[in-house]
């Protein structure tokens, strides 16, 4: 059964006293502060802990059409942002609805402080953090199970939320609970800074982090992943490659977590996924108690649609006819029509053209059937909302990521232990096994896309591989072109978004924007 626990957040919000965007709605439901509530009542913390972990996934505690914050409570849950501004804006995912803001991140063009689309993702971070400060300043003085697990995995989703800071906007102000309620707008915070102290809370939690955990919530090896994954783009945010140390929280990862890779590639996106053996850790949905259009609803119903497909095949009540791949994935896998690769079957192409001539004709691109809300291991009924976990870390992505810090020559690491990772990714996947000699750092960011695409991770990784700005590296729509065109490397950050700005006065704009 799904962990996660929200009849008993109704009704119930934490505290927010943040100077930072002014849009946010801080007031709490009921009349008691977080501090009286946990005095009356000490099993509280579990409610409030799974609320934290919701805040990822859901708009807010009171169904689909209520939101935590005041901005659009379908379009802005923090998942739909980590998808619009990692997939979207990079080459293997286009939107064709037309909003204003979301055409700007499919065509990464024309990118300003006035697009909803970053205000969200923005607020929904600074709405995570503080909530995460609220409680880490009151539960030190509260007799709790477990206190400093629950210690650690609240500030293990602080500094998820930091990491998604640093690496969209790459900067902001540092909140902590030492902070927390402070009147005045904190000071601006570099990325150099915030990398620091989001590498020093994961090192410091890692010990307190359970080896094994409920499902849905975070354990040492969640922990590890995430530190990994600083590690990893640490050039890219601080302009000094910590490969070394990537490789050693992934090894941990691998050797210690009790992982293993799903036997099929399908089943790990599937509504009965929180099965797979291999998903470390998910955001978690369920079409009857965390219904939500931010979560991967919007990744199921917005890739179907009733012009060319049958959305009850896939489990869905519904398509929203929104979101194609493009050739810039598709393409890596060559001819679909004889590639055994069972990545490569997972394109609706019935009806649909190769090319993307006009990313906002749904016929143009194939739509991605790769999540789905069927289940996989037994019989399913279509619903309108989706129970398909979200599998933000997982093992397959830490097997390349081993391989690519051995390519990167990175100290520790094996030559054949990074090749077996390798092919055990895509002999899962019934696609050829490779040669060394084939291993290489081209082959893996192509691997990386064809294993990893709509998961959230593609946008940092072509900017890790030096392929997400300039003209060298193009793709369908990049810079509004229908060939691709190159962009600015003032693209690899984000505009702090306008109401950010005009909160807090320390704040300062990212360079050109």
């Amino acid at each position: 059964m799904k962990n996660i626990i929200l009849n008993i957040l109704l009704g119930l919000t934490l505290m927010c006293n943040f100077s930072c965007t002014s849009d946010l709605e801080t007031s709490p439901l009921v009349e008691l502060s977080l501090e009286e509530l946990l005095s009356q009542d000490p099993n509280a913390v579990e409610g409030i802990v799974s609320r934290l972990y919701a805040s990822f996934a859901l708009s807010g505690v009171e169904g689909p059409d209520k939101s935590d914050i005041s901005d659009n409570a379908g379009e802005s849950p923090f998942l739909r942002g980590i998808v619009n501004l990692q997939d979207f804006t990079a080459d293997g995912m286009k939107n064709r609805w037309g909003d204003d803001g979301l055409d700007q991140l499919t065509t990464t063009s024309d990118w300003d402080e006035n697009n909803k689309f970053f205000r969200y993702l923005f607020n929904r971070i600074y709405f995570t953090i503080p909530q995460c400060n609220n409680l880490l300043a009151v539960i030190g003085n509260i007799d709790v199970e477990n206190k400093e697990s629950v210690i650690a995995e609240v500030r293990f989703l602080r500094a998820l939320a930091y990491y998604y800071l640093i690496d969209t906007f790459g900067k902001g102000v540092l909140a902590t609970e030492e902070n927390f309620g402070n009147s005045s707008p904190l000071p601006e915070s570099s990325r150099a800074e915030l990398f620091a102290f989001t590498e020093t809370e994961l090192i410091e939690v890692e010990a307190d982090l359970p080896a094994t955990n409920s499902y849905g919530r975070a354990s040492k090896a969640a922990g590890q992943m995430l530190l990994a994954k600083l590690y990893m783009n640490a050039d890219v945010y601080v302009g000094t490659s910590r490969y070394d140390d990537a490789l050693v929280m992934i090894n941990k990862v691998i050797n210690d977590g009790g992982y293993s890779l799903a036997q099929d590639f399908v089943s790990n996106f599937s509504g009965d996924n929180h099965t797979s053996t291999e998903i470390i850790f998910p955001l978690i949905a369920d079409a009857n108690d965390s219904q939500s259009y931010g979560n991967t609803t919007y990744i199921v119903n917005g890739s179907l649609s009733t012009e060319t497909m049958t959305p009850a095949d896939f489990g869905a009540t519904d398509g929203w006819t929104g979101h194609r791949a493009s050739k810039g994935w598709y393409g890596l896998f060559g001819d679909l029509g004889t590639s055994t690769d069972v990545r490569a079957s997972l394109f609706w192409t019935t009806g649909h053209n190769y090319e993307m001539d006009d990313y906002r004709e749904w016929t143009d691109g194939y739509p991605s059937t790769k999540f789905r809300n069927s289940n996989f291991n037994s019989g399913s009924t279509a619903t309108a909302f989706s129970s398909t976990d979200f599998p933000l870390f997982r093992l397959a992505d830490a097997y390349l990521m081993y391989a690519e810090c051995v390519l990167r020559g990175a100290s520790g690491g094996d030559a054949n232990t990074a090749l077996q990772y390798v092919n055990n990714v895509r002999t899962r996947s019934n696609a050829d096994t490779i040669t060394q000699t084939q291993l290489t750092l081209d082959f893996i960011i192509d691997e990386r896309g064809r294993e990893l695409n709509l998961e959230g991770h593609r946008r940092s990784d072509l900017i890790r591989f030096g392929m997400f700005t300039g003209g060298s590296y193009v793709w369908p729509w990049k810079g509004n072109s229908a060939s691709g065109a190159s962009i600015p490397d003032t693209y690899k950050l984000f505009p702090i978004p306008l109401a950010a700005l005009q909160a807090n006065p320390n704040l300062t704009q990212n360079p050109g924007f």
